[in-house]
């Protein structure tokens, strides 16, 4: 369980250094996220952004335990 914890900070800390960069990637603005603007509001609800990430970190939870 440390390890895993340990190796998810080491990626969480990769990713905060790498987002000028990730930024750069459309994440965020997919096709199938959601964006409402109302008068007063604004909703944003990242969906495929969301099934993306969880998929890309379920496959790399996968790999480092085989």
């Amino acid at each position: 369980m440390s390890r895993l914890l340990i190796v998810a900070g080491a990626l969480l800390l990769l990713a905060g250094l790498a987002w000028p960069w990730l930024g750069k990637l459309g994440l965020g603005r997919l096709p199938g996220d959601l964006l409402i603007q109302r008068e007063g509001l604004t909703l944003y609800i990242p969906l495929t952004t969301m099934l993306l990430v969880s998929a890309v970190v379920s496959l790399l939870l996968w790999l480092l335990r085989k």
